[in-house]
């Protein structure tokens, strides 16, 4: 495999879309947008004058998928990640085909750079818990709501609280309705993966080390600050992509 392929990293997810350029080696700075704005034309963009051998798509949003191939160009290759591409961990599932793309990427992406057994705190529309065995294999992993979605419920279902920016609350007793929200947002959502992040080690790992990796939106504000989060990863799913690429690239759909 040529380090000199050139690759576009994809991660469409429901809320927003994640793109890189990249080579075989690393990945240049990515660009996001909402998933509703994605279409062929903004693709020609990112991808300007240069040439790209392969793109490499994680969607979970299957209507978005046409705007990929608009934008691919004659001869370029595209990997559409599954568990019938090589990922570099093994399935351990009932049904492969339901797992999320992104969550592939980042299974792919947690073994070949921090080793397994590993946990993936993936902070985005929903928060996602992977897990990667000591084997290497994907063996499921936990859904719960994201941090977004949990305030802006908030803000909708109620006649008096109001939307809030996220941020580190200054003290757990909020002398505001702003300051108490930003507090049960921020101090509980950590309470929650603290303890999600506990129950899968009781379950899976017990009395093993477990490399706990956090990515996504809310990852540097919710993990900074969690003892179990060994490392942040803002960009862990298209490290995933990339890597998924280096290992299919010849094998992938060609645009004709």
């Amino acid at each position: 495999m040529s380090r000199s392929r050139r690759y576009l990293l994809i991660d469409i997810s429901n809320s927003f879309t994640k793109i890189a350029r990249a080579s075989a080696a690393r990945i240049e700075q990515p660009r996001r947008i909402p998933t509703a704005k994605l279409n062929g034309a903004f693709l020609r963009r990112v991808i300007g004058r240069r040439k790209i051998d392969t793109f490499v798509v994680a969607s979970v949003v299957p209507r978005k998928n046409r705007e990929v191939r608009r934008a691919a160009t004659r001869g370029a290759q595209i990997i559409w990640v599954g568990p019938d591409v090589r990922l570099g961990v093994g399935i351990d599932y009932p049904q492969p085909k339901s797992i999320g793309a992104d969550r592939l990427a980042n299974a792919a992406a947690v073994a070949a750079l921090y080793g397994a057994p590993a946990i993936v705190v993936d902070f985005g529309t929903a928060v996602t818990f992977d897990i990667v065995s000591a084997k290497r294999k994907y063996i499921g992993g936990v859904i719960a709501p994201g941090l977004e979605a949990m305030t802006t419920f908030l803000y909708q279902r109620t006649a008096l609280l109001p939307r809030i920016s996220l941020r580190e609350p200054r003290r757990a007793i909020g002398r505001s309705t702003i300051e108490a929200m930003r507090a049960g947002a921020v101090f509980g959502y950590r309470g929650l993966v603290s303890a999600i992040i506990a129950q899968i080690k009781s379950d899976a790992f017990p009395r093993q080390k477990v490399h706990v990796v956090a990515t996504g939106g809310y990852a540097r504000l919710i993990g900074a600050k969690l003892k179990e989060i060994d490392a942040i990863r803002p960009n862990l799913t298209l490290e995933g992509l990339r890597l998924i690429a280096n290992l299919n690239a010849k094998a992938a759909e060609k645009v004709r």
